[in-house]
């Protein structure tokens, strides 16, 4: 009997060892696993010590001290952390609760005895250990790289049962004897854990929801963006073409002055400027880009009567991509046109004003706009009730901040002002460099 009831406590210690090891996120080197099998073999070997010299039964009383804990130092120095390995030690124990379990049920349904206990936890541990390293382990190992918070939140319950099983069951007779207080505890634990684990779904499925809903907001903002450049760029090419044909043009000018179809003349010609008039990008900065947003911004204020100031001295190039600019620059005029086109609804004024410029190696951006309603600010970013906006002030943010630039939000004497600066030195390769340098 003695005999059956060593080698399940061997069996117990491998598979609690391998399950610490194996829910540990941890690269396993050649290095690392010969450490990890000599601290294993270490710890056997006190055991055996305590077990044949001392007293059997004190080494439960023990196994915290004699097991638990160097296993966790032993982890704790291969991984360069202390949360996670600790985590995983505990885990690993409340899995050792499946076999003793099963084996109750079995010693249970054959009216057996405490020989065939440890008999089938000896059995059922290969087939337990095996479906745990297969299905369970790589789930467990994934929690190891969420923040501190949800890793002490995953250690909690095993935590909390590995305290109760210790004290309720080896240190005392709580458990045994029927102590409601130590019957109820663990119910407790599960209702407990549950409440919080549906508080927590509920809060990150609440929280992807409205990333994936941003994240479709600045996938149409981009796309529109791009459209946008797209389209004007075509105006600019068909300015060019009309350049191209000037030629042909006066051809037919001369024609019509020959022979005194003055008024004929005139009208042609008004309707070439015109049309190269409407088709042209006005040129506000030495950057494409910001020409064709400043340019389409422009159009659209006048189309409602919106007074608009643009000084603008942004560089060709610039520390963020093409993309990022124009999403950029579009969000903060299209937030500023938004505001004007409120008040004028209400039959007051609004303007809006840019100022852009690149100084000491920095891209200094201003933009100031007319508002009338009281803007509330969160942690200094505006923040609105309404669905759907504010979407364009975290894109900008995020742009911003992936540039590692600063930005800042205000309010002064009715107008709001928005503040970005970039350092240049930060830029970032486009895509089409990227490819330049793999080739």
């Amino acid at each position: 009997m003695d005999f059956i009831h060593l080698i399940n406590l061997i069996s117990v210690g491998t598979f609690g060892i391998i399950l610490s090891a194996a829910f540990c996120d941890i690269f396993w080197t050649k290095q690392k696993c010969l450490i990890m099998t000599g601290s294993m073999a270490a710890v056997f070997i006190i055991q055996g010590i305590i077990y044949f010299f001392i007293d059997m039964d004190l080494v439960e009383y023990l196994y915290p001290l004699i097991t638990h804990l160097p296993l966790t130092v032993v982890l704790c120095v291969l991984k360069r952390k202390w949360l996670w390995p600790f985590a995983s030690v505990l885990t690993a124990y409340l899995c050792c609760q499946l076999r003793r379990w099963l084996a109750l049920l079995v010693t249970a349904l054959f009216a057996g005895d405490a020989a065939m206990q440890n008999l089938t936890e000896l059995i059922l541990t290969l087939p337990i250990l095996l479906i745990l390293l297969r299905f369970i382990a790589p789930s467990v190992r994934l929690a190891a790289r969420y923040p501190s918070s949800v890793q002490w939140q995953f250690a909690l319950v095993p935590a909390l049962y590995y305290g109760f099983d210790y004290l309720t069951r080896i240190y005392t007779k709580l458990l045994l004897e029927g102590a409601l207080v130590a019957v109820e505890f663990m119910p407790f634990v599960c209702s407990a854990a549950y409440l919080l684990f549906v508080v927590r779904i509920s809060e990150e499925r609440r929280v992807r929801n409205r990333l994936e809903q941003m994240q479709g907001v600045m996938n149409q903002q981009m796309e529109q963006a791009v459209r946008e450049i797209e389209a004007l760029r075509e105006l600019q090419k068909k300015t060019s073409v009309y350049r191209h044909d000037l030629r042909h043009h006066m051809q037919y000018l001369s024609n019509c002055i020959e022979n005194e179809q003055f008024e004929r003349a005139q009208e042609y010609m008004r309707g070439i400027c015109s049309e190269i008039e409407a088709n042209k990008v006005k040129i506000f900065c030495e950057n494409e880009a910001a020409n064709l947003i400043f340019t389409a911004f422009d159009r659209r204020t006048k189309d409602y009567g919106i007074p608009i100031k643009i000084s603008a001295g942004i560089p060709q190039v610039v520390p963020l991509s093409e993309s990022d600019l124009c999403v950029l620059l579009s969000n903060a005029l299209e937030n500023a046109l938004h505001a004007c086109q409120r008040l004028k609804e209400k039959g007051l004024p609004g303007t809006i004003e840019v100022l852009a410029y690149e100084e000491n190696k920095k891209i200094f951006m201003q933009f100031i706009n007319s508002c009338g309603t009281e803007i509330i600010f969160d942690h200094g970013i505006p923040v609105t009730d309404n669905p759907g906006h504010g979407i364009g002030v975290h894109s900008i943010c995020a742009i911003v901040n992936r540039y590692k630039g600063i930005y800042a939000f205000s309010v002064k004497d009715n107008k709001f002002i928005l503040q970005v600066i970039l350092n240049c030195k930060t830029r970032f390769p486009s895509k089409r460099e990227r490819q330049i340098q793999t080739e």
